[in-house]
């Protein structure tokens, strides 16, 4: 099997648990995405936990900040700090990735994110999430997507990897929320690499 049809993952939204890594990585996840920082100070320390566990049952786990409007660099730094006291900025982790469901962020705030996470972190490669919807609509990728950044497609159509959109940058597509089971508690999306890129794309 191809190494981008194994490349499994998911992503744990603001408050969101498994109860056993272990369990998940015997189900071919690969990686997991974990928010852990909102906004320019707040953060879920519940979160901690779950990027640790994951790192010890072997799923590449990286951090994942949810974007509110104003205060890019703040907020950037804000991830980093967490993100350096978590060991998620080594070789081989997920890249951090920025959820900019919220209204009102904007082209110019990503890309003020991405340069500040870069030269706090010591890393180049960024991923960024957004809904089906707003890469359509609101997101023009051309101005802050160089070859590092790596979109993130929102569209639970039930086909993994294929989300029915297309850019050059596009490798990773949340296809559906995971289905209710003992062990998972809160909103938890399923993933896949978009083909041509593979597992190595979106790690560090």
């Amino acid at each position: 099997m191809a190494e981008e049809e194994k490349a499994r993952g998911i992503n744990l939204s603001l408050h969101a648990t498994v109860a056993d890594w272990d369990t998940v990585r015997a189900a071919s996840i690969v990686f997991a995405s974990i928010t852990v920082t909102e906004n320019v100070n707040w953060s879920d320390t519940g979160a901690y936990k779950q990027i640790a566990a994951a790192q010890e049952a072997g799923v590449r786990a990286g951090i994942r900040h949810y974007a509110r409007p104003g205060a890019p660099q703040d907020q950037a730094e804000h991830c980093v700090r967490l993100g350096k006291q978590l060991g998620v900025f080594g070789p081989g982790a997920l890249a951090p990735a920025l959820d900019v469901d919220a209204v009102g962020i904007n082209d110019r705030f990503i890309k003020s994110w991405i340069k500040t996470v870069r030269n706090a972190a010591g890393i180049r490669r960024v991923l960024v999430y957004a809904s089906y919807d707003s890469w359509l609509h609101q997101l023009r990728p051309a101005k802050w997507a160089d070859s590092d950044v790596v979109l993130w497609v929102r569209r639970h159509n039930g086909i993994p990897g294929r989300p029915g959109w297309q850019h050059p940058r596009l490798g990773l597509h949340q296809h559906r929320a995971a289905p209710l089971a003992p062990g998972y508690d809160g909103p938890i999306g399923l993933d896949a690499i978009v083909y041509p890129f593979t597992l190595a794309d979106v790690l560090l």
